[in-house]
């Protein structure tokens, strides 16, 4: 949210509604694409899933860890992207939807979790999870200022820290996840 309120501060009440919309309809996109894709890649590069889950834990502590620190990552983006207006102008593609709203962790849950989702069941299970999560961060965008403003100053660095702690126990949740099976295969592999 303050990221997003920093981001859209010239903007109209119209206008960031629908930079909120695009941008989570290009996330939900986004994430379906590598959700159903991502074993293809991985079969492609020769990657494990393991190895996913730890490298996904390492990004996600990462990003626990500005969190808790109550600091917001920096947004990098080339010499050439500033020139281009329309990049300037529409935030809602890049940076808002990639990476912020669907960055590595989203990236990571998705493919890992659709490779765990052995039935179509539990995939459509999986999708409406990710549509009513979009649905939620489109809705938290366009209340933005209003939950901003209730929170304060103080209130959203509060939220930041916990939400960052959180992140963190999931990213050891992740990594220890991932390192276990490759262990046990090089300790059985002796």
């Amino acid at each position: 949210m303050p990221i997003f309120m920093s981001m859209t501060a010239s903007l109209s009440n119209e206008k960031r509604k629908h930079t909120a919309k695009k941008a989570s309809i290009v996330a939900f996109l986004t994430i379906i694409a590598f959700a159903f894709s991502g074993q293809i890649l991985f079969r492609f590069f020769g990657i494990s899933v393991n190895s996913f889950r730890i490298v996904g834990g390492v990004i996600f502590f990462a990003m626990g860890w500005d969190m808790l620190q109550a600091r917001l990552g920096n947004i990098k983006h080339t010499e050439d992207e500033s020139k281009i207006n329309a990049y300037v102008d529409d935030i809602s593609i890049t940076p808002l939807a990639i990476p912020m709203i669907c960055g590595p962790g989203a990236i990571t849950n998705a493919i890992i979790l659709m490779e765990g989702s052995e039935t179509v069941i539990k995939k459509v299970i999986l999708i409406a999870v990710i549509s009513i999560v979009l649905l939620l961060t489109y809705l938290i965008l366009i209340g933005a200022s209003r939950i901003t403003d209730k929170l304060g100053e103080t209130g959203n660095k509060v939220m930041m820290r916990l939400m960052g702690l959180i992140v963190m126990v999931i990213a050891v949740e992740f990594f220890f996840s991932g390192l276990k099976p490759i262990i046990l295969s090089m300790l059985n592999a002796k």
